[in-house]
């Protein structure tokens, strides 16, 4: 059956995709993305699902044009769709990046679209991605049509597979659950064949929600409960109680803003560090040994809920699960919740440690949280489960609050994509733009950045060592071996070096291509 053909075209891609005026016949191939949304965004009332579409487009256009990338990107009632230059491959491959981990989605599919043509070319185009993955196998199409045609998609999908069957090598239809789905959108004079279909967080957009305040650790736990929060559509801030060490606080920076950038870049945020040695020492020194930890925890939100008012956030968020340690028993933090009157969020509340440590490993924090450096500050050696809050209350009276009033008033506040670059002066390391000979180059990025952008230094030997192990890792190198740490930016190399430097290694310098 003959269909109407015609050229791919579109102004708006024209004007996106190019800076100049191109003449109107000159079709503009784009790789199309068809996201699919949120279920619960799908059945809110119109007026609040429109507002959650239109913040969810908002943040993808915000996303892609920080990373310095242009694409569009269409909204409907039920779904959007992003175009991309077809030859922009770095942009396609940010975009499938990007889609895999914003909130609000539920998944994306990779369409490539054509002019409608008749039955016969459709399945021409299909026959050399699908001809021999449906040999021996079963398989169906299906269609969605909208616009004006002169035949249902059931017919569609009938003669459509009637031609792919009769070339493919022992195929067999199968409408349900077949080996092979073949998956087709039919809108107006436009063909759009689904490819790949790759599953997104869910939740809903980043935005959407109330901004909240996420009480971090670096460990698993606080991880995870921010991670939630994001993908909730809560704005997520993070609020850091430094107990005195500086490994540790460049740890819970570095999962901060990994989570951040990941999954939360649409939006700036806060990383507040708060000074609490003198807290925890005044704690040692004033408080019943068995009732520390309890105290410990009502003074951390005491602090965070007064930085918490501070940004106009009406919320706390915490790792939290019932009796995982014993601060965490229910009359334990009915005790400390009473402390302050700010809410506080606890999304792991029920959940088994195994399960926190699996959504850590599939969101990428597990190895942060593996290799944090461990600050406790206050052990306890035989800690209550069964907090009074008279008991508690006789403990305080001896504290000197004064001590908390300079912890919070002696907070330092950062723009989280700001802070890495903020920190304190380093000693000068000696940097190096080209490999050098008998240098080791240790690539301390994510292991997912290694993946992506392999560095390439021809014959120069490299060791990858993730910057969350390389305090531990380093120790077992050669240490009559030479180093040269690497990252992209530089920053981390240079902390870590410096870090390094402290504990009394100089046999290392930095790599720096662009230096």
């Amino acid at each position: 059956m003959a269909l109407k053909s015609g050229l791919v075209s579109s102004l708006s891609a024209t004007r996106l995709f190019y800076n100049r005026a191109l003449p109107a016949v000159v079709p503009i191939p784009v790789m199309h993305f068809v996201i699919k949304l949120f279920p619960e965004i799908i059945i809110k009332s119109p007026p609040v699902r429109k507002r959650f579409i239109k913040q969810l487009r908002s943040n993808l256009q915000r996303l892609i044009r920080d990373r310095g990338h242009s694409a569009e990107v269409r909204s409907q009632w039920d779904k959007l769709e992003v175009l991309v230059a077809d030859s922009d491959t770095v942009c396609i491959e940010l975009v499938k990046r990007l889609l895999a981990s914003t909130p609000g989605i539920a998944n994306f599919s990779e369409v490539n679209e054509h002019p409608l043509g008749s039955f016969d070319q459709i399945a021409d185009l299909l026959w050399p991605d699908y001809g021999e993955a449906i040999s021996h196998k079963t398989f169906c199409v299906r269609v969605k049509r909208s616009g004006k045609h002169d035949f249902k998609s059931v017919e569609a999908e009938r003669e459509i597979g009637g031609r792919l069957l009769q070339r493919a090598a022992s195929a067999t239809v199968k409408l349900n659950d077949p080996d092979v789905k073949i998956s087709l959108e039919i809108r107006g004079q436009q063909l759009y064949i689904l490819e790949q279909t790759t599953p997104g967080l869910g939740g809903f957009p980043l935005g959407t929600q109330e901004a909240v305040m996420s009480l971090i650790s670096g460990g698993f736990d606080s991880t995870v409960a921010s991670y939630l929060t994001m993908k909730r559509g809560l704005r997520t801030h993070f609020c850091f109680f430094n107990l005195g060490g500086r490994a540790h606080e460049l740890g819970v920076k570095e999962v901060a803003w990994y989570l951040w950038d990941k999954y939360g870049s649409s939006h700036r945020v806060k990383f507040i560090t708060v000074p609490f040695e003198d807290v925890v020492a005044e704690i040692l020194t004033k408080v019943d040994n068995s009732q520390m930890g309890v105290v410990l925890k009502r003074m951390m939100y005491r602090a965070g809920s007064e930085v918490a008012r501070a940004w106009n956030v009406e919320a706390m968020v915490t790792g939290e699960a019932v009796a995982q340690v014993s601060s965490q028993t229910l009359p334990n933090l009915a005790v400390i919740d009473a402390a302050t009157d700010v809410l506080t969020l606890r999304p792991l509340i029920t959940m088994d440690k195994n399960d926190i440590i699996n959504i850590a490993r599939n969101i990428g924090t597990e190895d942060f949280a593996a290799n944090m450096p461990e600050y406790c500050g206050v052990i306890s050696v035989k800690p209550t489960t069964r907090a009074k809050p008279e008991r508690i209350e006789r403990e305080e009276a001896n504290f000197d609050f004064d001590i908390l009033r300079n912890a919070i008033d002696n907070r330092r506040e950062e723009n989280i994509d700001e802070m890495m670059d903020d920190l304190v002066d380093l000693p000068t390391v000696e940097t190096f733009s080209s490999p050098q000979p008998g240098m080791t180059i240790l690539d301390i990025r994510h292991p997912d950045e290694v993946m992506r952008k392999p560095l390439n230094v021809g014959a120069a030997e490299v060791t990858t060592s993730p910057f969350f192990s390389l305090q531990k890792n380093f120790k077992s190198l050669d240490p009559a071996g030479h180093y040269l740490l690497y990252c992209d930016k530089g920053v981390m190399s240079r902390l870590h070096a410096e870090l390094l430097r402290d504990e009394g290694f100089e046999n290392l310098g930095l790599y720096s291509p662009n230096h």
